[in-house]
């Protein structure tokens, strides 16, 4: 395995469907990702829920129409592409799980049939191929916000996933999910586990109309993924969505500016806040090891003193 390996961020704006097909935004991810391929990247992430609208700006909307399973639409095109350019490719997805719910104990007749059969539950969900095509686990979003404009809870539940890392040709990584990348643990979590990279697939932007009194919300996502890219040791990559999405006038402006930064949190790129862009970068997964061992921010921790 090489101490380099080219990453591909796709920044992109997303389409409402058409005849209630989501499939142009998939397609349009599939030409961007044979781009960033040809480009020389080895692993390539799209941004959070890139084959819809961000739905969760309504407080309820059909999940049917939204939700994909795997495998399903998305995991049938990227498996393919990823097996043909030699890639892996990292693909977040609203996901339909479905399961057989048993008659409980005791229970008989037309009551207890109602209650058994197949039912489903929701994810946010990243399905990660390596460079064969292959599959690997599914990581599901294990922190959910829930405030005006981002409903989260109203369409998933939290992930049963575990945090994951993937070994693959190129690099060993690790994929979180938009909300995750303010937790610490969760990013302290994917390193222990051996991650050199965290992807941060993500879908966050500005409300129109509204002015924080916290200040700059950009530059505090910037900072703490940045944060942990240092407390770590680990590179980091945040790859959004651009665009307005909700009414005229309303609703959010997603405002890009995916980057890349190293181990110790100097950006290697950034992308435009508006524009539909690959984001390109060379890192260097040495120097992890050399900020880890000058700083000892791993090898000094006190796990015996830390305290829920």
């Amino acid at each position: 395995m090489s101490s380099t390996v080219t990453i591909a961020g796709i920044q992109m704006s997303m389409a409402a469907p058409v005849r209630g097909s989501h499939l142009g935004n998939v397609r349009k991810a599939e030409a961007l990702v044979r781009l960033a391929a040809r480009r020389g990247a080895r692993i390539i992430c799209l941004p959070e829920l890139y084959r819809t609208l961000y739905f969760p700006q309504e407080k309820s909307a059909n999940k049917a129409a939204l939700a994909e399973t795997i495998p399903g639409e998305s995991t049938e095109v990227f498996a393919s592409l990823a097996k043909e350019l030699g890639v892996s490719i990292i693909v977040p997805i609203y996901e339909r799980a479905s399961f057989v719910k048993r008659a409980g104990a005791g229970q008989s007749g037309l009551k207890a049939a109602a209650k058994a059969g197949e039912q489903h539950r929701y994810f946010n969900s990243a399905v990660v191929f390596d460079e064969r095509g292959r599959r690997l686990p599914t990581y599901r979003k294990i922190h959910i916000p829930h405030d005006p404009l981002f409903y989260e809870k109203n369409y998933f539940e939290p992930g049963d996933s575990g945090y994951r890392v993937y070994k693959t040709k190129a690099a060993t990584f690790a994929v979180l999910i938009c909300y995750d990348q303010w937790f610490p643990e969760a990013a302290r979590q994917a390193t222990l586990q051996g991650a050199e990279i965290i992807f941060y697939p993500t879908a966050i932007g500005h409300v129109t109309g509204y002015k924080s009194a916290d200040g700059d919300w950009h530059d505090a996502w910037e900072t703490i993924m940045r944060g942990h890219a240092i407390a770590n040791g680990t590179h980091v990559v945040a790859v959004n969505r651009t665009g307005r999405e909700g009414p005229a006038g309303k609703g959010l402006r997603f405002w890009g500016q995916s980057f890349a930064c190293d181990s110790f949190g100097k950006v290697l790129k950034r992308a435009s806040a508006t524009d539909d862009e690959i984001l390109i970068a060379k890192l260097n997964l040495a120097h992890n090891q050399r900020i880890r061992k000058g700083w000892g921010f791993l090898r000094n921790r006190r796990p015996e003193t830390y305290k829920k």
